[in-house]
């Protein structure tokens, strides 16, 4: 593989483009917004620097990954040379499906169609085009230039070759591929968005406040970043979409999310991306403050 194309310039798009790019791979970027592809590369340059100030990577290098990526407005002109093409859009399903149909219908016959989403059934969204044995779950973390997990998910029709060569790309971009089944969450989230929704709900129900919260899964558990804080860091609105998932994917009420969440989203208060979650976000502070409505 030598072309990459990465549907999606937000977080994880950018992310994964930086990736790519960072190892030698032709990356076009795709987005319908020019504006959010400008947002996207100063983004990655900004990453890039901050590999560079840590002396992970040379300045050669990074000027040679910015080189490597070419931002396109015109999907059929972004994808038609492509290898492999990663969809990295927001965790909706009719947005993806008709995502899936629209790069069938313009992709090469043989490229391969990876998806980034992080809960959504892969043999749901093969379904979308005429060759499902070509499309795979490709389930980066965030960071993506930090974490190393790629959760590789086959669907029902993946092809074993699909699979071994996924696998064997995850490895030469520098992550460690862990091969799951295609079931609602996987296995990251299936495990992570049930903590974090009773982390929520123990917040709700006043049993202790955002801080301590937080504190006892850190200290006691050895959790880098507790859940909130995490929930914040994930995005609010993701966290709802991929628990309503699971809840209509299993039809199991454990996943309901909790009332506080809902709410939060409908207030628009996303977290990290809005500067408001359970914790208030300056991009210039290095101190995390609980956000006011909770204190």
């Amino acid at each position: 593989m030598k072309v990459i194309s990465v549907i999606g310039s937000g977080t994880m798009g950018n992310g994964i483009a930086h990736v790519f790019a960072l190892h030698g791979y032709q990356v076009n970027l795709v987005d319908v917004s020019s504006q959010a592809l400008d947002k996207a590369i100063q983004m990655i340059s900004k990453n890039l620097d901050r590999q560079v100030k840590k002396e992970v990577i040379s300045d050669t290098q990074k000027n040679q990954a910015i080189l490597n990526i070419t931002s396109h407005t015109d999907m059929d002109a972004g994808i038609a040379e492509a290898d492999l093409i990663i969809e990295a859009v927001p965790e909706e399903l009719t947005l993806k499906l008709e995502l899936f149909e629209k790069i069938d219908r313009s992709g090469s016959a043989s490229s391969i169609i990876a998806s980034n989403t992080s809960s959504i059934s892969i043999t749901r969204l093969a379904s979308a085009t005429s060759k499902p044995e070509n499309v795979i779950g490709m389930h980066f973390m965030n960071p993506v230039p930090v974490m190393k997990l790629v959760e590789i998910i086959k669907g029902y029709k993946t092809s074993d070759d699909t699979a071994e060569r996924i696998y064997s790309l995850a490895e030469k971009i520098g992550k460690i591929p862990v091969v799951v089944n295609d079931y609602p969450g996987f296995v990251s989230n299936r495990i992570l968005m049930p903590m974090i929704n009773e982390a929520i709900y123990t917040l709700y129900q006043g049993v202790a406040g955002i801080q301590e919260i937080d504190s006892v899964l850190k200290l006691g558990m050895a959790h880098p970043m507790g859940p909130l804080q995490l929930a914040d860091f994930i995005g609010l609105d993701v966290c709802l979409s991929i628990l309503k998932v699971m809840q209509n994917g299993f039809g199991d009420p454990k996943y309901a999310p909790c009332p506080l969440l809902v709410k939060m989203v409908e207030a628009g208060h996303f977290g990290r991306k809005t500067g408001e979650g359970f914790y208030r976000w300056d991009m210039d502070s290095k101190e995390l403050k609980v956000s006011e409505r909770f204190n």
